[in-house]
């Protein structure tokens, strides 16, 4: 099984794709267009984040999911542990520049607020990040990525679970081509999209719908429909109380709605524990988060 994934190795989408398929082959891709191009032209798999618990919506890949011919097969969700990632033998306190994506560095702002001596920059993966690191044998230079990714190059995981707020997830889709994927028969949860004339009442008269059906409606966004000025996709996610239900909800939106994309039927990722909120000392990484030979 070949998945391809928007970053680089050791990226966390590295890390949600080898949790849903251990034996799977990672294809790393530089833009999400690409990895959605690799998905219908060499009918592979992907692994893409769709929302993160604090940053909120990947959008980019709503709209990638409305055009393209392409389904979702499962979700997951991953804790996002963010680790400063330096050189072998590195110290700590020689750090004069960090580097990561913006939101990984947004999400380390108390960290790097202790640290001032250390410049934060931006950059576009958090992998890549530990990659440019690692190839330029910087030892005053360091990464915020994930533990893969310090797997993947062999840095050296100077300090662990840096981020802000313990309570950090980020939600992945695995999607494949639409005529490839069944859905299964234990399917509770379902993704649609959908366009409602611009009139009074009508996303009112929509929402009930699910109501109607006793449909846990979990996620609801809107975005802009291109080269239709103040026209809106609106997107959803909604639990099913049964299979059979996803049908009739789907039936009678379509005689309601402009038009209705079924994006995909899935089972319902488990809601995973509540992390302990009680932040260890930063500055203390304790030995298991060191990669081997560290």
């Amino acid at each position: 099984m070949q998945i391809a994934i928007q970053g680089e190795f050791g990226s966390f989408s590295h890390e949600a794709a080898i949790r849903m398929a251990p034996e799977a082959t990672i294809c790393p891709c530089a833009l999400s267009a690409e990895v959605f191009d690799r998905v219908l032209k060499e009918d592979i798999a992907a692994v893409i984040p769709i929302e993160n618990s604090l940053a909120g919506s990947v959008v980019e890949h709503f709209d990638l999911l409305f055009r393209q011919e392409v389904r979702i097969e499962a979700e997951s969700l991953l804790r996002i542990r963010h680790n400063l990632i330096g050189m072998p033998g590195s110290r700590l306190e020689e750090l004069r520049r960090v580097s990561s994506h913006p939101v990984a560095l947004a999400q380390c702002r108390r960290f790097l607020s202790r640290h001032p001596e250390m410049r934060p920059i931006a950059a576009y993966d958090t992998a890549g990040s530990v990659k440019q690191v690692i190839e330029n044998r910087d030892s005053e230079a360091a990464a915020i990525a994930s533990r893969q990714a310090a797997l993947a190059y062999g840095g050296q995981i100077l300090v662990a679970d840096i981020e802000d707020n313990a309570a950090n997830y980020t939600r992945f889709f695995l999607i494949r081509r639409a005529i490839r994927v069944h859905p299964p028969a234990d399917a509770n949860k379902v993704s649609i999209a959908f366009i409602l004339e611009n009139s009074p009442g009508s996303l009112v008269a929509a929402l009930q719908v699910f109501s109607n059906h006793q449909a846990n409606l979990s996620k609801i966004e809107s975005r802009p429909v291109q080269g239709q000025p103040w026209e809106y996709i609106f997107y959803a996610d909604y639990q099913i109380p049964h299979i059979g239900s996803a049908g009739a909800i789907l039936e009678r939106l379509r005689q309601q709605c402009l038009a209705v994309k079924e994006l995909g039927r899935y089972r319902a990722a488990a809601s995973p524990e509540t992390p302990n909120l009680e932040a260890p000392n930063p500055e203390t990484p304790s030995p298991e988060n060191q990669p081997p030979g560290t």
